[in-house]
């Protein structure tokens, strides 16, 4: 049995696999390797027996696709299987245990060291030379270290076992690349609303569920479909839940909201939803659409993201996005960072709200980005010739006498405050890297940027 009683052991130990899966590798075997007990959560006893009863991923179990020839039990191809939370990934590996029978190993990431590994690869290949091929299913494959997840790579390469593989985190930056190369990467979606409208009615009615002993009315049914997520052991959950409230055997909205107050929000600090829920943030914010703005603020919030770190993307977009467009959008944008730093959450919320609101609201502009990105190319190119002498150091004895500060014009001796003098480097004269849009405040400074480079560089 599984270490920290993840999976359910079906076998006694009468035959050597059992032993081995038995003494201490952490590992179960079996085509009963999943399989729930009356006691066990609503989820646990309602997942899928057959490729006829699993609701959604149909891009994957079309005929003659991979995931479906190995739930069948005719595949070759070791497989990671990516995706959110409570989108099939453990399910598709019980139908491939079944499908299996025996020769099914099962590892959990959480309770599996190199040692269990190598047990059980070393039992596979006994297990090979008697034509026995061996599925490894290792649940939560991210968590296991460089070292642990190198340990497979041989056996995963000459076929001595087929990997099937979970994982909730990106296996770009989870999993090793070369166990990457030598496996299938498939990525399992969310449920969407008559996705999971099926589990709910499919649990309410069937036998090993609640078997018609509670009645779902429609608008409870909504709101754990609004508060499920696409994730369906997250609904079935609610709907236990809910249902143990319903003391007339009634589940109506009123028994959900007393049951389930909240949405559990979909979010991990290092992972896939950090990224993409912070990337489509700063677009909101540059695509100038205020409302998904605070909606990815609000998610950010909800899911507990450190505040100090979206204070810093605010500024970084303040400068990157919007720079001298608006040039009071950094100081907000700072203003806040100093807030959330002073005053903590959940106050912050407020301070970051406020400058989310003014920086998607602000004009917007690219060029102090562009600008020192293009000075940048040049400076990485070796166009850095010397500082021109009379720019140079002048505060020190001796200066003068090499030539340092010697000419140099002073601007504010002349009533326009701009001279004509060198300040750029030898060969840098026809550089232009600040290019001033005509949005917000740079438009003002777009009517005058040509004429202030024609009075220096005397043009």
């Amino acid at each position: 049995m599984t270490q920290g009683g993840l999976f359910t052991d079906p076998t006694s130990g009468s035959t050597e696999s059992s032993q081995r899966a038995g003494s201490g590798t952490a590992a179960s075997r079996g085509t009963a390797f999943f399989d729930a007990g009356s006691a066990a959560p609503l989820a646990a006893r309602m997942r899928p027996r057959s490729l006829d009863e699993l609701v959604g991923q149909e891009h994957l179990l079309g005929p003659g696709r991979p995931l479906r020839r190995l739930v069948e039990g005719s595949g070759e191809a070791s497989v990671i299987l990516y995706g959110p939370p409570g989108t099939g990934k453990t399910t598709i590996a019980s139908l491939i245990a079944g499908a299996m029978g025996q020769n099914f190993v099962g590892l959990s990431a959480l309770s599996s060291g190199v040692k269990q590994i190598r047990e059980v690869l070393e039992g596979a290949k006994q297990d090979l030379v008697r034509g026995q091929r061996t599925v490894l299913f290792i649940d939560e494959v991210h968590r296991f270290s460089k070292t642990q997840q190198d340990a497979l790579l041989a056996a995963v390469e000459n076929r001595t076992v087929l990997l099937v593989a979970a994982t909730t985190e990106n296996p770009s930056f989870s999993v090793v690349a070369p166990l990457l190369s030598r496996s299938l990467l498939l990525k399992l979606e969310s449920l969407d609303d008559d996705g999971i409208r099926t589990v709910l009615d499919r649990a309410v009615a069937d036998e090993r569920g609640l078997n018609g002993r509670v009645t779902l009315s429609d608008d409870a049914r909504e709101q754990l479909v609004l508060l499920a997520g696409g994730d369906a052991r997250r609904a079935l959950t609610y709907l236990e839940a809910a249902a143990e409230g319903a003391e007339d055997g009634a589940i109506t909205l009123e028994v959900v909201q007393n049951s389930v107050d909240r949405a559990v929000v979909r979010y991990d600090r290092d992972g896939d939803q950090h990224y993409d829920i912070t990337s489509a943030f700063i677009k909101s914010i540059r695509g100038s659409d205020v409302d998904a703005a605070l909606h990815y603020l609000a998610r950010m919030i909800e899911a507990g993201e450190d505040p100090r770190f979206i204070a810093r993307r605010l500024v970084i977009h303040a400068s990157e996005d919007i720079g001298m467009a608006d040039p009071t959008a950094l100081q907000t944008a700072t203003a806040a960072a100093n807030a959330v730093q002073f005053i903590g959450m959940p106050e912050g919320r407020l301070a970051l709200a406020q400058a989310t609101i003014h920086l998607a609201t602000a004009p917007k502009s690219p060029s102090v980005i562009k600008a020192i990105d293009a000075a940048l190319v040049d400076v990485r190119a070796g166009h850095s010739g010397p500082v021109p002498p009379h720019l140079r150091d002048g505060h020190y004895e001796g200066a003068k006498k090499i030539g340092h500060a010697v000419g140099y014009i002073y601007p504010h001796d002349d009533p326009r405050g701009v001279v004509q003098q060198r300040y750029m480097p030898e060969g840098l004269d026809e550089a232009r890297y600040y290019q001033p849009t005509d949005h917000g405040a740079e438009k003002r400074i777009q009517s005058y940027s040509d004429r202030l480079r024609e009075m220096v560089r005397g043009e």
